[in-house]
C-alpha cells in the first residue's frame, strides 16, 4: 500500500483522510509571518509600479489561515454576505465568506457577469477600469463586507461601496490584506471602517 501523504490522516479503509487544520498564528507574529510572504516585484504590470505578490502567503497553510481568520475577526460588524473584488478578492473573500458562513458576491469587470448589471467606471493606480454586480446579487438591507487584497488609491473599493449600495444592500466597511499608505486610498472612504492586516 502507498504510503499516505504526511500532511493527512488514513481513513477506515486505509485511505487518505483529510489534513489537519494548520495553526492560527495572531498578534506580532501574524504581522511578521504574513510580510514575510509577500514579495515585491518592481515595475510589473508597468514601469513605476512596485507589486505586491501574495502567492506565496496563499501556498502557506498557516499565513493563509491566519490571515483569514484575521479578516474575519476585524470585521467592523456581523455581516451577511462578502463581497469579492476582481481578481485577486476572489479567493481571500470566497475563503473569508467560507470561514463566516455566509455567501460571497463577486464583483467582476465590464463584460463578465451574464444578466443586468449596476456598473460605475473608476481611475486606479496604473490605469481605468468598470465594475458591475448583478443587479439582483445583494438582497435588500443584507450587512455586506467588502474584501480585496490591497487598498491603494482606493478608487477600486470605493467604486465597490458605492455600487453596493445602489443594489440597496449595506456595505459595512473594507478589510484589506494590505494597504499602501502613500497612496491615500482611506481617504476616499471616510463613511466607512477600513480595515488592513498589513501596512506598507
Amino acid at each position: 500500500m502507498a504510503e499516505a501523504p504526511h500532511s493527512g490522516t488514513v481513513a477506515p479503509g486505509g485511505q487518505p483522510g483529510p489534513a489537519a487544520a494548520p495553526e492560527v498564528v495572531t498578534g506580532p507574529e501574524l504581522v511578521q509571518l504574513l510580510t514575510s510572504r509577500v514579495v515585491d516585484v518592481p515595475d510589473w504590470p508597468q514601469p513605476g509600479v512596485m507589486f505586491k505578490d501574495i502567492t506565496p502567503l496563499l501556498a502557506d497553510p498557516v499565513a493563509f489561515r491566519s490571515a483569514i481568520a484575521a479578516m474575519v475577526r476585524t470585521a467592523p460588524e456581523p455581516f451577511d454576505l462578502v463581497a469579492g473584488i476582481e481578481a485577486r478578492g476572489f479567493m481571500l473573500a470566497a475563503a473569508v465568506a467560507y470561514a463566516a458562513g455566509v455567501g460571497v458576491v463577486p464583483v467582476r469587470k465590464a463584460g463578465k457577469l451574464p444578466r443586468a448589471t449596476h456598473a460605475a467606471s473608476y481611475t486606479l493606480e496604473y490605469g481605468e477600469a468598470t465594475l458591475e454586480v448583478h443587479r439582483d446579487g445583494f438582497p435588500a438591507d443584507a450587512r455586506v463586507l467588502v474584501v480585496d487584497d490591497v487598498l491603494a488609491t482606493g478608487g477600486t473599493a470605493r467604486t465597490t461601496l458605492e455600487l453596493i449600495a445602489r443594489s440597496g444592500a449595506r456595505p459595512i466597511g473594507l478589510t484589506v490584506l494590505m494597504e499602501l499608505t502613500a497612496l491615500g486610498g482611506r481617504e476616499k472612504m471616510p463613511d466607512y471602517p477600513v480595515k488592513s492586516l498589513l501596512t506598507f
